[in-house]
């Protein structure tokens, strides 16, 4: 049973190779914890949205009409600088994935945005410690997309005016 020793306070993995990297792949892509509360927040808000979609770089959360997409980025897997932790097995390969994902976040991102896109990008922590400005973050970019030039418009249960926001 080979196991792998971490450089922090010498401890040692209890997982061979083998299950570690196993357990590291069931980790999901979609429908995370963060993703399902911040989708039923929207849901129950009256907003309908797409999740299985073709859109460049497939946000998480689409709303076509609007042309908002929405990503949920894991605190881990795109390097919040917050709560991201750098692993001390196999340091090298998990910076370089890492490193590789805020990049292509970054080029998804522009790319949508070139091709008329709002994009907003959530960190897992920011959904789980303040869904409620979430939503209305989110709502309030709706808002804008819709009637860019309007007084006055409303998404969901909020009434918006834009004296109200400057």
């Amino acid at each position: 049973m080979k196991t792998t020793e971490t450089e922090n306070k010498g401890t040692t993995d209890v997982m061979t190779t083998e299950q570690r990297s196993r357990c590291m792949s069931r980790i999901r892509g979609k429908d995370t914890g963060p993703e399902l509360m911040l989708r039923h927040a929207l849901w129950h808000q009256g907003l309908r949205y797409r999740v299985n979609n073709s859109v460049t770089g497939h946000p998480d959360i689409v709303f076509k009409k609007y042309r908002v997409a929405i990503f949920v980025d894991g605190c881990f897997w795109h390097g919040c600088p917050i709560h991201a932790t750098w692993p001390k097995s196999n340091s090298e390969f998990w910076r370089n994935k890492i490193l590789r994902n805020i990049k292509r976040d970054y080029e998804v991102t522009k790319l949508l945005k070139k091709e008329g896109w709002n994009v907003l990008r959530y960190w897992e922590h920011e959904i789980k410690s303040d869904l409620d400005l979430v939503v209305n973050n989110i709502k309030e970019t709706l808002n804008r997309s819709l009637h860019p030039y309007n007084q006055h418009h409303n998404i969901g249960d909020r009434m918006i005016s834009q004296d109200m926001k400057e």
